[in-house]
């Protein structure tokens, strides 16, 4: 694309429907009753696609608006981009803006090592000062597989069967429909397989959507080691201290296990019917919020700790928790997830977006590459120690991969979804994973020292597809005595 003038571009839309776990539940029946409202949010959430398409995605992998929107966009019933819709890329600003006949425009902005931000309904910029975020890392050329990429395939494991190991990561690179981007396997500490669509490399950061609430579960993993947080403390969020406040007896663990019991309504992303006030768990996405007051400002609905609830308003108040932690400490917020945990593993193509107040909003607007969330997956299948030193508390990993005590399914732990329960046949009891809407997964399966990574937009879920895939590549491992 000519970094010139503001070009505009009519689009065309196509329309997949499709289902992911952990986004789809109680999906709303009726026409939203606020048609402007609905309009308004997807032409936010389209800029924001486009805007991070363009200057996060396109650090690495560049793409043109018009195949950002055919290829990210336009074919998924979760975006529902209008036919009436047109957008304007400002590329001396770095802004994208949406707009149609009667429907107010809608913009995202670039903001660096901070992503794309989209901007509160009228107006016209941040409420923060982005920083850079140093990557204080060699070429990871030239150090060492895990932390860099030297020696990352060699010397292979014993006992592997190349063959079916091959067969498998073929096998899933050509189921098409899955849209799959990028496969990245290890064993024993080494990356046995990988394979990539065209254009995408094991350097490309890909939206990684929920398994961003795995970030922060490692992030609040640091502060504990570093002793600024303890999981059963009363969460310390200044809006629930009120006398008689029933919030302020919600713990840190109740938010790992998101079972805060606050009310926050998930309904899901289905199509243009999803985009409504009431849907407070998917606003973070499209309505330009300021996602931890969203988070933190909302009332209690059921007693914490009595019910498993897949609610954004957990992990959010967490972020919130650890921002005010890092800060109270006279420390930076936006350098933190870099400083204390990718650094530390050689991470070095992760962006997490903020909201237009400098909010990291990781459970959904994180982007990562492949090799990187290999890298993370590997760390927690080390048992939180990367290459001799402590990133995470010790026992950390064994809580996050413990089953919530008010999910009777057993199958979500401390921001990880989990296998207890065994939802994923062929695949063993003890996996667990970091988790993202259409089909983002960093799978640790620690009985067959593995770690599979699997990124790429799925129309039509993935947990199957998943399942089939991972137990393809176990097939050719070699299995525990």
């Amino acid at each position: 694309m000519k970094r010139s003038a503001i070009v505009t571009i009519i689009a065309t839309i196509g329309v997949i429907a499709w289902g992911s776990r952990g986004l789809r539940p109680n999906a709303p029946t009726s026409e939203p009753d606020d048609p402007t409202y609905s309009l308004e949010s997807r032409a936010a959430i389209g800029a924001h696609h486009l805007c991070s398409g363009l200057w996060v995605v396109g650090r690495v992998y560049k793409r043109t608006p018009d195949e950002i929107l055919a290829q990210d966009i336009a074919p998924f019933k979760d975006f529902s981009w209008d036919t009436r819709f047109t957008y304007k890329v400002d590329a001396e600003r770095h802004t994208v803006s949406v707009s149609g006949p009667g429907i107010p425009s809608r913009t995202a902005k670039h903001n660096g090592d901070q992503g794309c931000s989209i901007l509160p309904r009228g107006e016209s910029d941040i409420h923060f000062k982005p920083v850079a975020v140093p990557r204080n890392l060699p070429d990871a050329a030239t150090q060492a597989w895990p932390s860099g990429d030297m020696g990352a395939t060699s010397p292979a494991p014993g006992g592997v069967d190349a063959a079916t190991v091959t067969a498998a990561l073929d096998w899933g690179m050509a189921q098409k429909e899955h849209n799959p981007r990028a496969i990245v396997m290890l064993y024993g500490g080494k990356i046995i397989g990988e394979r990539y669509a065209p254009g995408w490399t094991k350097d490309t950061p890909q939206i990684s959507w929920s398994e961003g609430k795995s970030i922060t579960a490692a992030l609040v993993g640091i502060l504990v080691r570093q002793g600024s947080v303890r999981v059963d403390d009363y969460a310390p969020v200044k809006e629930w201290r009120g006398d008689g406040d029933p919030r302020g007896q919600i713990r840190v663990r109740d938010l790992l296990h998101m079972s805060s019991g606050l009310d926050f309504g998930n309904l899901g992303l289905n199509g243009p019917e999803s985009f409504t006030r009431a849907n407070k768990h998917m606003r973070v996405y499209f309505d330009g919020l300021n996602v931890f007051d969203h988070a933190v400002n909302q009332p209690l609905e059921i007693p914490p700790n009595t019910q498993w609830r897949y609610r954004n308003s957990d992990p959010l108040t967490l972020g919130k928790i650890v921002r005010e932690t890092v800060e109270r400490r006279g420390e930076p917020y936006l350098t933190f997830p870099q400083r204390e945990l990718f650094d530390p593993i050689g991470a070095r193509h992760f962006i997490l977006e903020t909201d237009a107040w400098g909010n990291f909003i990781m459970t959904g607007f994180d982007y990562g590459s492949a090799r990187d969330w290999a890298r993370f997956g590997l760390l927690h299948l080390r048992d939180g120690v990367w290459q001799g030193r402590r990133i995470l508390p010790e026992g950390w990993v064994q809580f996050v991969s413990t089953p919530a005590p008010a999910d009777k399914s057993r199958g979500y732990g401390g921001l990880f979804w989990l296998n207890r329960g065994g939802a994923w046949k062929g695949v063993p009891e003890d996996a667990f994973m970091a988790s993202g809407h259409m089909g983002q997964h960093t799978m640790v399966i620690p009985s067959r020292d593995a770690v599979v990574v699997r990124m790429g937009p799925s129309p039509g879920g993935s947990q199957d597809y998943l399942a089939r895939l991972v137990s393809r590549i176990l097939e050719g491992l070699p299995k525990k005595s």
